[in-house]
Order: C-alpha cells, then structure tokens, then sequence
C-alpha cells in the first residue's frame, strides 16, 4: 500500500516532526511491511531534513533546489512563498499522483493544492487531509473547502476541541471526521537525551522553562512581564526561553528594560530540548493559541508541571480544567502570576497528582499509540 505525505514548510515548525514520526512508526511496526510510505519534496524544503534517514524514501517534485530562494519572515512573505509552491507544484504533483496512483495522499501543509487538484481531476488515490491546528475559516476558505469536501476520503484531526470545531462548521461528512493523536513522544529518544549536561549557571534546577518560536503567537512578552513580577518574590529563579524567530530583537530589548539580563535567557533554538526540560521546575506556555502543543506534552511525560493559557484550544484540553497542570486567562500575566505563586504554595501531593495524570495523558500521543489509529483509518 503506497502512502504519499504532503507538507511543503518554510520554518521549522512541530508539523514537521509529526510528519517524520507518521512515515516513521509505519516503518517500524508494520511488521508485514504492507505500508510503503513515501515524502513528497515540493521545492527542496526536506532535502536536508531526510538527508541522514536513510529509511525514508522521498518523491521529488523539482529538479533544481529553490527553497532557500523563497521569501520568509512575516505574514506577507510566507504567504507569498506559500502562493509560489502552490503554482509551481500544481501541475507537478498532478503528474505525480497520476503516474504513481498510491493508495493514500495524506496532506499535512498547503492542503489548499490537494484539495483542488482533487476536485478538478479523478484520481484513484484517496485523500486524506490532516488538520494541523483549529481551523479559522473565513467566508471564501469555508466555501472553499465545501465544495472540495466530498472528494476527500478522511480528514484527520489532532484533538478533540479541534474535532468538535470542524463538527459544528458541518464542512465535511461527519463520518469522514477522525481523530488522530499526533506521533509526539518517542520514548527511546527521550530516555537518551534527557540526562545531557547543561550549562553550569542552570545546573541547580532553579530555572522554569518555555519553548516555541519567537512569535507573537507564542506571546513571550506576557511571559517576561509575569517573570518581571516571579523573581521579585523568587530572586534567584531563572526563566529559560528556548527557540529563535523575528521576535528576538523586541524580547531582548523587553528583558534589557526589566534589567533582567542575568536571570532571563534567549538560548535560540536547540536540537536537544529534553535535557532542559528535564532540569526545568516548570513549563509554562504563553501562547495565545496551540493546537494541540506539543511541547506542553513532552514536558509532561518528563513529570514536569504545566502552565499554559486558557485558550479554548489544544492546552485547555490537554490541562483539562486544570486536573492535569495549571490554566490561566488568556493573554493575562497577572493571572499567570496568581497561578505561579499558587503552584509554589501548593501542596507537593496535589502536584504530583496532576504530574501523574499528564503523563498518562501524555502517553495517548506515541509514536505507537498514532500508528495503531492510523492503521485502522487505512484500513
């Protein structure tokens, strides 16, 4: 059974791993090698990301590499460049699906091309759209996705309240609708990178921890400002932010202005992240949104508390209510700060009770775990 993955990227962003753990844990348990996975490079994004996985065969789109010639940073140039793999892939990818026929194409990124180039031409192939966060629709991309909906075979979605959401827009057949948790933990991986040393000035534990681009969706400024606040009651904790992005420049300036160079560090993005969160007191999320987070899920099954924003999107699920770690109102640091300092004055045994639930919620989100559902969607 030949299965096409489509997810063209610009950044290094959470989907791409999940792509790779997808093709991944159908290489490694299916024993009676049925599934034949395959990535399709549209303009040479996954040259260099499967360049050291052997086990992972690709589908060429381009002859020449162009990725790194298209246009980043910002609203308007990723949808520019986002605009130039759509026209330059559309004919490509038509020719591919044709000439190839696989069995599945599931379509994590640009499913806007998919899903026209299957309601324009019949192919034998099934599609499978996965839904990546909680969809925000206007009027023409509802109407969009309507008239395509009836050539899609399955659309996958990666939480419940992401699943509730495309249920209520009633777009796509109800039983088309599934959920499928994203292949977030690889517990082998973990257990090799979680005891790495740290730097000396964060080897004592007394450092909470997030992780996430320097966005504005990650919203690290309403996390300077509660810390602003933390340290001033906690003197010597330390807030460590991991990940690099256009925001860099306005957080430092904002960490230079609350004279908090020596207790607030910008360590840009690191390839290992589990030997910081393993140290860390605590995760706390300040994005606005996150659909599921997958951050906020490693961090649990390292037995680490959770902070994240009520948003109404995949943290507000993952926490539930708070059984699982700690929500605050969204987009409000003195609520954040009020829930901080609650934490610190809490019971140890009522931590440990919500350490112990996350990680068992946790575990939903396996490599394992997501190939036995995908399984039964390709069957």
């Amino acid at each position: 059974m030949k299965i096409f993955y489509w997810s063209p990227f610009l950044s290094d962003i959470a989907t791409i791993n999940a792509v790779l753990n997808s093709v991944n844990s159908l290489l490694k348990y299916d024993k009676n090698k049925k599934y034949d996975p395959y990535i399709i490079d549209a303009v040479g994004e996954w040259e260099k990301k499967i360049s050291s996985l052997n086990n992972i065969k690709v589908k060429k789109l381009y002859s020449k590499n162009n990725y790194l010639s298209l246009p980043r940073g910002g609203f308007l140039k990723s949808r520019f460049s986002q605009l130039i793999i759509f026209f330059v892939s559309f004919v490509r990818l038509k020719k591919l699906i044709s000439k190839e026929e696989p069995d599945y194409l599931v379509a994590h990124l640009i499913i806007s091309l998919p899903l026209l180039l299957f309601r324009i031409f019949k192919f034998k192939t099934k599609l499978i759209i996965r839904i990546s966060g909680t969809p925000k629709l206007n009027f023409f991309r509802k109407f969009f996705w309507k008239i395509c909906s009836k050539t899609v075979f399955k659309i996958t979605c990666p939480t419940t309240s992401s699943f509730e959401t495309l249920k209520k827009l009633n777009i796509f057949d109800n039983n088309k609708l599934e959920i499928l948790y994203d292949p977030i933990i690889i517990v082998k991986e973990i257990k090799n990178k979680k005891n790495v040393k740290l730097d000396e000035n964060l080897k004592n534990n007394e450092f909470v921890i997030s992780i996430g681009r320097l966005t504005k969706q990650k919203n690290f400024q309403l996390l300077i400002k509660a810390f602003s606040k933390i340290n001033k009651k906690f003197p010597n904790l330390k807030l460590v932010i991991i990940g690099e992005g256009e925001e860099r420049k306005n957080l430092e300036k904002l960490i230079t202005n609350f004279n908090l160079n020596h207790k607030i560090y910008l360590l840009g993005y690191k390839p290992n992240v589990f030997n910081y969160l393993n140290k860390a007191k605590c995760f706390i999320s300040s994005s606005l949104y996150e659909d599921p987070g997958f951050v906020l899920l490693e961090a649990g099954y390292l037995n680490k508390s959770v902070f994240a924003a009520n948003s109404g999107t995949g943290p507000s699920e993952i926490l539930d209510k708070e059984e699982r770690g700690f929500l605050y109102k969204n987009n409000d640091y003195e609520n954040l700060i009020q829930k901080f300092f609650t934490y610190m004055n809490l019971d140890e045994l009522e931590i440990k009770k919500k350490k112990i639930k996350l990680k068992k919620f946790s575990k939903k989100f396996t490599i394992f775990s997501h190939y036995k559902t995908l399984k039964k969607i390709l069957s």
